[in-house]
């Protein structure tokens, strides 16, 4: 009798999953991956494009998602804490890239930015990010810390406020013209490697992303401060009575993903050398969608999304779009990307390498 009760139920519980809005994704999903299949075919048998320039798109899309990816850290790991959205850090990464501008423009007039180089962008790097780590640090301070315990919509929308805030007193600061980062001969002029031809400040990009990515990943895993961010990420109120500091150890989350925002914007200027109050906005909400895409709440998500998010907006349009006699498709490249990020969260809502969430206890 007890297998032929359980023989009945399982076809039962087969048949419920299979509902119209079930029906309705995976056809969506077939239907996606034809479009791109096709698209993808008809570009990449025209022959519009040489080897060697879709390795250049590739490359542009790994140093521009980098920059991505150190934003979006700043998103995750204050998601992972506080589980809402930090809106105002795109305008903490503005903050950093400006900055870097002055500090830059100042160097330029000096004989160290063209005898030592290595030396000039280290400096700029650390000014960017001493910058949007104490805008970082205040924002929590004067904005967030009094609304803590309240319901999340209601920091949401004080983000928000905070984002408007600092647009528009860097507006009041610096003035609403486009501002141009010196170039540095140094950087001029393009490596090989492994076969790709890379410009030198693209490897420079690339290399010091990953390098403070790789340095947050081991800080966050094997120090005690990170171990307390971890352990306030699941539960704040067993951490504090287990002695952590909970107020502390969330400033100090606020400054790590303020001084990654602040290497994002001192990198930005090598890869986009106009600058204005406003360059924090589109960036900051791709970064953000690099956080989804890779995961919230996950570092190592963020990391991927960002690079994955960098190289769909960077090849997607040539790859797909190109293909189907889209006129104007290079301008369409932020159309890709959140079609992109779509159709990930349609075949995997919880992100590449998923949603990291405390577990409830019971």
């Amino acid at each position: 009798m007890a297998q032929a009760a359980t023989v009945d139920v399982r076809p039962t519980r087969r048949a419920s999953r299979i509902t119209p809005v079930n029906i309705f994704l995976w056809g969506l999903r077939i239907a996606v991956l034809v479009v791109i299949l096709y698209g993808s075919y008809l570009s990449i048998s025209s022959g519009r494009l040489s080897a060697s320039q879709w390795r250049d798109l590739i490359v542009f899309g790994v140093s521009t998602g980098s920059v991505y990816s150190l934003i979006a850290l700043g998103y995750t790991m204050v998601y992972g804490v506080l589980r809402f959205i930090n809106f105002a850090h795109g305008e903490v990464f503005m903050i950093g890239a400006m900055t870097a501008f002055f500090v830059a423009n100042g160097l330029a007039t000096t004989s160290l930015w063209v005898a030592n180089p290595a030396v000039s962008l280290l400096i700029v790097m650390v000014s960017a990010m001493v910058a949007s780590t104490s805008v970082a640090v205040i924002v929590e301070r004067i904005a967030y810390r009094p609304l803590r315990g309240s319901p999340r919509l209601i920091p949401l929308i004080t983000s928000i406020g905070a984002s408007f805030t600092l647009q528009y007193l860097m507006r009041g600061l610096v003035g609403p013209g486009n501002k141009a980062f010196p170039r540095m001969e140094p950087l001029r002029g393009s490596w090989e490697i492994a076969g790709f031809v890379i410009l030198r400040s693209q490897v420079v990009v690339i290399v010091a992303a990953l390098t403070m990515m790789l340095g947050l990943y081991m800080f966050v895993e094997r120090t005690r401060t990170g171990k307390s961010m971890r352990a306030v990420s699941e539960d704040p109120e067993t951490a504090a009575l287990m002695g952590i500091d909970v107020d502390k150890t969330i400033v100090k989350v606020f400054a790590i993903g303020g001084a990654m925002a602040g290497v994002a914007g001192a990198l930005w200027g090598l890869v986009f050398p106009s600058l204005n109050f406003f360059s924090g906005f589109l960036p900051g909400i791709k970064a953000f969608t690099s956080a989804v895409l890779g995961g919230i709440g996950n570092i190592v998500g963020a990391m991927l999304g960002g690079v994955s998010l960098g190289v769909f907006e960077s090849v997607g349009p040539s790859l797909v779009l190109a293909g189907y006699g889209i006129p104007a498709f290079s301008q369409l490249k932020d159309v890709v990307a959140y079609a992109a990020l779509v159709m990930v969260l349609i075949f995997r809502p919880t992100g590449i390498l998923g949603e990291r969430l405390a577990q409830e206890r019971g």
